[in-house]
């Protein structure tokens, strides 16, 4: 059975008459687009059931300017207490949701993922269906993938706020892959002005986030381990945009760390070169179990993630070392196991094939 006829199901089983769709904590375009949506297709098919997004822990800057040239309306205070369904969206755990994170465990409604981020089990643990793809950029594909399983196609603003989601969440397709540029495609036929639609959305740095990519330069910590470049640095704030300035700069692997609220947080960002030849995949070797080792949350892609705990800012950078330098020697040890068996092997090839040569000459006399 197709994931959207799963969905589907369980609202025909559960009919329910409010449906709340969740984004994560400072929800960003991707989440929000894929919710609104989502939220479309479910007026198509269940047209009696009520749909709101949530955005408990606030929208990022970027979304807010999103929202005042789309449809579309969010609640940033949802009534999670009333829904009979929840559909969490870019969010591959509950905790990221922070605040209302031990009121959505105990809420008794069917839970429902989408995400393409690296699963996390105990989320999944609770939820009544997982529709999962580490393989999409963005998880406003896997929502263009329910709509073609539903067999019915976006309507202009829906198509529109696919085409925004996963434009931003690739950094305008500089990560894409070619599954997400042919979706891309079939969304520009539907009427998408590509280069209006950017310019609209494109946002100019501010001094703050100037002068927080520079201070993150500035602070870093530079470390060769092995050939790879590694920066470690900290700042109070854009965090992301600065571990993004260290791989612009040269560094294959960054980290950069901040204090916001009381807890620690901390951004981590690869360059493809990195995330190819070391396998490597920064949500699940690195954010995952340092957000465990700091009490929090960690999780992401392969080439970014994020890490969200309690902790100081010296000993996490010192501890996301570490979980580099093993994930590194590693791979190093399981190569040179894989070239000495290599070596192994071509030997014994030689030595039987001499004496398989000798053996046929000797025949001959």
């Amino acid at each position: 059975m197709k994931d959207f006829q799963k969905l589907i199901e369980i609202l025909e089983t559960s009919n329910p008459a409010f449906v709340l769709l969740l984004c994560h904590g400072s929800a960003d375009a991707d989440a929000i687009c894929s919710a609104y949506a989502l939220q479309g297709l479910l007026k198509r098919f269940k047209p009696n059931i009520v749909t709101e997004i949530g955005c408990p822990q606030g929208i990022n800057k970027p979304a807010k300017i999103l929202l005042e040239y789309m449809p579309i309306t969010v609640n940033m205070k949802p009534n999670i207490e009333s829904a009979e369904v929840i559909v969490f969206l870019d969010t591959n755990t509950i905790d990221q949701l922070d605040q209302v994170a031990e009121l959505l465990k105990k809420s008794p409604a069917p839970k429902i993922i989408i995400d393409h981020h690296s699963p996390n089990p105990e989320t999944t643990k609770i939820c009544k269906l997982c529709i999962i793809n580490e393989k999409a950029a963005a998880n406003c594909e896997i929502v263009y993938e329910l709509f073609k399983q539903a067999k019915t196609k976006p309507n202009h603003n829906e198509a529109k706020a696919l085409f925004i989601g996963i434009a931003f969440d690739t950094r305008h397709f500089a990560l894409a892959n070619s599954a997400t540029l042919q979706i891309v495609g079939k969304l520009v036929t539907e009427g998408i002005d590509v280069q209006e639609t950017l310019a609209q959305f494109a946002i100019p740095i501010d001094t703050s986030e100037r002068l927080a990519k520079l201070k993150t330069c500035k602070r870093a910590k530079i470390l060769r381990i092995n050939g790879w470049i590694i920066a470690l640095s900290h700042v109070s704030a854009y965090q992301a945009s600065g571990a993004k300035a260290l791989i612009d700069l040269g560094a294959h692997a960054s980290a950069v760390a901040g204090m916001k609220n009381g807890k620690i947080e901390i951004s981590l960002r690869s360059s493809r070169q990195f995330t190819e030849d070391t396998g490597i995949n920064l949500g699940k070797d690195i954010a995952a179990p340092l957000g465990e080792w700091l009490q929090g949350v960690g999780g992401g892609h392969a080439m970014a993630a994020g890490v969200s705990g309690t902790g100081e800012i010296e000993p996490t950078l010192k501890q996301c070392l570490t979980l580099l330098k093993q994930k590194i020697a590693k791979i190093l040890e399981a190569t040179k196991t894989h070239r000495d068996s290599e070596a192994l092997a071509k030997k014994l090839y030689k030595i039987n094939h001499n004496k398989l040569f000798d053996f046929t000459t000797n025949d001959k006399r």
